[in-house]
């Protein structure tokens, strides 16, 4: 009769079984796979029954992966877990191969407690891996990219995974020739239509009610760029979306508000400038400046990354060529 050993290991209150498991439980399939053991979650608990002799290893291992996910919150991927096998003198091709196929398109999933977003072309996966090596990250690109979608749903998944503790959108109230004294109602309901498409977002990745309790809590900020000055943000996630349409005092004003624990996400489309002739656009300027800067990456889209309707990737095309032409 075999002999089927067992071991607990309590977990954390706050376990994030996201950053443990993998997506899809990918890592505890793999590690299933490879000890030929059976790895089980419940009552704040791990549960490891196995019959091969390798079971301490594989103690030892998941003990090291809580210990990751406990200090740094980072989501712990099948090539960190293949690294883990190696050090441990484990063969981890072969029959393990069927997870590297799902390896490619696991990694490129966000999660929020609403919505699992996968990434739709190579700007926005550049945008997910700049994002976790730098503290402040320029997505720019034309409309359509999905640019601001993948960074509210990056700041989303910080939050949700405590990381952060505020999460705040921000856009300039400045579009399309129009002026905010030409619209109707009181400053709030001014600037409302400037802050949908980020409401948009939000309420694809998180249910009305918690959204509602964040917003109340002002766990959730989206306001006005010009209401940022004055402000030193901690353990934030900062995302200033349209930022073509910054000025370069403001751009320089939103840049300088991160504090300690602060990450900042700045996209925008500078064939969209809708600035007075007199106004340099902030986000033209940060790219001379801050190219060179340790710390802040630049990821352009193309319209080869555009994720709307097929036709939308023609019109970008077809308004590029007019522009480039001697067309007046």
């Amino acid at each position: 009769m075999t002999n089927i050993s067992e071991v607990k290991i309590q977990i954390p209150e706050q376990f994030d079984h996201l950053a443990f498991c993998g997506y899809h439980d990918s890592n505890i399939r793999l590690l299933e796979s490879v000890f030929k053991s059976r790895i089980i979650i419940r009552n704040q608990q791990i549960v490891i029954l196995s019959d091969n002799s390798s079971f301490d290893t594989l103690a030892e291992i998941v003990n090291k992966m809580l210990r990751i996910v406990n200090e740094s919150k980072k989501i712990i991927s099948l090539d960190d877990i293949r690294t883990m096998l190696q050090l441990s003198n484990y063969d981890v091709t072969g029959d393990n191969d069927i997870n590297s196929s799902q390896d490619e398109e696991n990694s490129f999933f966000l999660q929020t407690s609403l919505a699992q977003i996968k990434i739709k072309n190579l700007g926005q996966k550049q945008i997910v891996n700049q994002f976790q090596y730098n503290d402040v990250v320029f997505a720019i690109g034309p409309a359509g990219t999905g640019k601001t979608y993948i960074a509210v749903a990056l700041a989303v998944q910080e939050l949700q995974r405590q990381k952060i503790k505020k999460l705040i959108l921000a856009r300039p109230a400045v579009e399309a020739g129009e002026s905010l004294g030409f619209l109707p109602g009181d400053l709030k309901e001014k600037i409302a239509p400037y802050l949908k498409p980020l409401y948009d977002a939000l309420e694809d990745m998180l249910s009305r009610d918690q959204l509602r309790k964040y917003l109340e809590q002002e766990v959730i900020e989206i306001v006005p760029l010009a209401y940022m000055r004055g402000r030193t943000l901690n353990n934030a996630c900062v995302i200033l979306d349209e930022a073509q349409n910054s000025t370069f005092a403001q751009m320089k004003m939103f840049l300088t508000r991160l504090g300690r624990n602060s990450k900042a996400i700045i996209t925008g489309d500078i064939t969209q400038i809708d600035l007075p002739p007199t106004s340099k656009s902030g986000l033209i300027s940060s790219m001379h400046i801050l190219s060179e800067v340790k710390g802040i990456s630049f990821v352009k889209l193309t319209q080869n990354d555009v994720v709307r309707h097929p036709l939308v990737k023609d019109i970008i095309k077809a308004y590029e060529d007019y522009s480039d032409s001697d067309h007046s």
